[in-house]
């Protein structure tokens, strides 16, 4: 049994090593190419398990959701809710406290991501769980349990189906999930532990299946070569690996206009007003004014997300067109712009400026306090408030056709355009002041951005 137990501790070496490589890169993929081709051996077999391929990194959804982690590797966890930025792959779920994007591009303010792994894990929705609504639960593997929530129905929604979509396009082979788990624990458990492990698992199998064992372990540690010359390809990949800004000058990956910040989006642009919002503006004002209901009832979720891949990816968007006829679609999808912003319109900095002065009992002096606020704001801000506020006026002068009042758009768009950093409880409180802002923002319009145009 001696040369059984020198091929297993080789074969288990090698891959605490392509696993320690892969942790210490970062990266959680290996081109298949760089797998030699004319032996399908076991090393072949581990590295597809452990390293998935690169299309199963794509990110398919991002966006702020409120996350709670309850429980860590089985532990129960106090509950404590904040707002993460989320991005979800076909295999994974990454944690962010700030945009992935801003989190790259600073390194001074980016925090490290926490990583969920999707294979084999569990989503429901968990309305007993908080007092909250909208909760929803996600169980993995190694016994972590995250809640996540939006106020927003459709959002919510929205990302629970995404993220069980993910859950069951993963493999249901469940060996393969255990192995995995156990080849992980190489980060935890030393070479000894991990050895005497394997040695109880082959002592306990039938004798026809250790010989099969047997045969597989040896056939893999006596091409040592084969598997030296994976070893080296993969160092050299993650050597090579081209940086974030490397990836976006050549145009594989894009700059987003949904979830960027309002400032880069026009920096990016060179102008104040991003180019999306002018065209959906321009799309309402042509043939939405007299609509029932506009800026109110919701569009067909899914052409919104369609209509937000296009902007997204940067393709020419021509909103006459047939498949954007539902105006909705398009009020969905500017609502949905500015839900987006990491920040919103009314910079957090300014939240509660602005809800003091809503506070003030003369008409007058709210009307003076506000205009100067909104002169201080950065000029996209402004800008971008000005244009928007400016096409508002015009739906409210429809009203006797379209039935929204002033007061009506006051209450889609105040928890839409203003929100505080950090909600402390008093939700309900900041609700009422956000639509009377917005409200008063509407109704002396002339007075605060005043009349030159």
């Amino acid at each position: 049994m001696g040369w059984h137990t020198q091929s297993l501790k080789e074969e288990i070496n090698a891959q605490a090593c392509f696993i320690l490589m892969r942790l210490v890169a970062g990266a959680g993929y290996l081109p298949e190419n760089s797998v030699s081709r004319h032996r399908r051996n076991h090393s072949q077999h581990i590295l597809k398990d452990i390293i998935p391929p690169l299309e199963q990194l794509m990110v398919e959804k991002e966006g702020y959701l409120q996350k709670a982690k309850i429980a860590d590797g089985g532990k129960k966890l106090r509950k404590n809710w904040s707002t993460s930025w989320i991005v979800l792959s076909s295999r994974k779920i990454e944690f962010y406290k700030e945009s992935k994007q801003q989190a790259l591009s600073n390194t001074k303010t980016g925090h490290k991501a926490e990583s969920v792994d999707l294979y084999g894990a569990h989503i429901e929705w968990a309305k007993e769980k908080s007092s909250r609504k909208n909760v929803f639960q996600i169980t993995t593997v190694s016994g972590n349990e995250f809640l996540l929530q939006s106020d927003i129905d459709f959002i919510i929604l929205d990302w629970f189906h995404a993220i069980k979509n993910a859950i069951d396009r993963l493999p249901k082979d469940s060996s393969c999930s255990s192995r995995n788990l156990e080849l992980f624990k190489i980060q935890r458990s030393s070479s000894t532990e991990l050895l005497s492990h394997y040695d109880s698992d082959i002592k306990e199998q039938k004798p026809e299946h250790r010989k099969s064992l047997m045969f597989r372990l040896h056939h893999s540690a006596s091409d040592t070569s084969d598997r030296n010359r994976v070893k080296s390809r993969l160092k050299k990949f993650i050597t090579r690996r081209p940086s974030l800004k490397t990836l976006q000058e050549k145009g594989l990956i894009k700059d987003q206009i949904f979830g960027s910040h309002l400032h880069t989006v026009c920096e990016r642009e060179n102008s104040t007003v991003p180019w999306f919002v002018k065209q959906c503006i321009e799309a309402v004002e042509k043939r939405g004014l007299d609509v029932d209901g506009i800026y109110r009832v919701s569009g067909n979720l899914a052409t919104i997300q369609k209509l937000r891949f296009i902007v997204n990816q940067e393709e020419k968007l021509n909103l006459d067109d047939s498949q954007w006829e539902d105006i909705h679609v398009v009020t969905g999808a500017l609502k949905m712009f500015f839900r987006e912003l990491p920040e919103p319109l009314f910079p957090y900095s300014f939240f509660e400026r602005f809800v003091e002065a809503i506070k003030k009992q003369d008409n007058n002096t709210r009307i003076e306090t506000i205009k100067s606020l909104v002169q201080k704001l950065p000029p996209p801000n402004r800008d971008t408030m000005k244009v928007l506020f400016g096409h508002l006026t015009k739906i409210v002068a429809r009203a006797s056709k379209n039935l929204m009042s002033t007061q009506s758009l006051g209450i889609v768009f105040g928890p839409t355009l203003l929100r505080a950093e950090n909600e402390t409880g008093n939700m309900a409180v900041h609700m009422v002041y956000q639509n009377q802002i917005a409200e008063l923002m509407l109704s002396e319009y002339s007075k605060i951005f005043g009349s030159e145009d």
